[in-house]
């Protein structure tokens, strides 16, 4: 049973249905992993709009579920050995509920590791050096004269798409079938056009991954994810 005691964040954000996941999240890459895997795997979940203001994501509520003040992060009330468990990470989030609605994380336990391996590589590298790519393309990064910055994020997000690029010739999907290492990438490689660098990366010459992401946000759920939670 969830209450205000053992999961403070409630208090800020209370929930309608308590028996639900409550999803605390923004709609960016890491938020929208969330999102779209609870449309997927079709699990009753309630949204909760955290901003990556201070007045949210470092207020004491959010930081009682997640010291690291991060979005997304939720609480299942339904968790393991019949105990509410608060969980953040994407990453995290999007192994456990693979692994409790028994989808998209492979038939075999060869699978599992496969996508896995997938799902760090997008958490250890293609995540952080886009991220930094933006910081020094779009955002108080741009204003530095120095171009050294730069130049090591464009020159490794360009490696990156050749791995995926490569990895994805005669692949519709990452590791196999579609999974959570999908939903962990795809939505970074959507984040790119945000950063305005398309050209900069030769996103057209990567034919492979642009018919990937084409083909991932055709899915009903995916986009439906994209929403969720709505913005005020």
């Amino acid at each position: 049973m969830l209450d205000t005691t053992s999961f403070p964040i409630m208090a800020k954000w209370p929930p309608q249905h308590p028996d639900r996941i409550q999803l605390y999240s923004y709609a960016t890459p890491n938020g929208v992993k969330a999102s779209i895997m609870l449309e997927e795997t079709g699990l009753p979940y309630e949204a909760h709009l955290v901003t990556l203001a201070d007045a949210d994501v470092k207020s004491p509520e959010f930081l009682s579920l997640n010291p690291n003040n991060k979005i997304p992060a939720l609480i299942d009330p339904n968790g393991p050995d019949g105990a509410p468990l608060g969980l953040f990470e994407s990453g995290a989030i999007l192994l456990y509920l693979a692994e409790k609605s028994d989808m998209l994380l492979g038939q075999t336990k060869a699978d599992k590791h496969r996508v896995t391996q997938w799902l760090m590589f997008q958490m250890g590298g293609l995540g952080p050096m886009f991220g930094q790519l933006g910081y020094f393309h779009k955002f108080a990064g741009s204003e530095i004269e120095d171009p050294r910055p730069r130049e090591r994020y464009v020159t490794e997000a360009k490696r990156l798409l050749n791995v995926l690029d490569t990895q994805l010739d005669g692949r519709d999907w990452i590791a196999g079938d579609y999974s959570i290492a999908d939903i962990a990438i795809a939505p970074w490689l959507r984040g790119l056009d945000y950063y305005g660098v398309k050209d900069v990366i030769g996103w057209d010459d990567h034919t492979n991954v642009t018919a990937y992401l084409d083909r991932f946000l055709e899915r009903p759920t995916v986009q439906k994810g994209l929403t969720v939670p709505p913005r005020d």
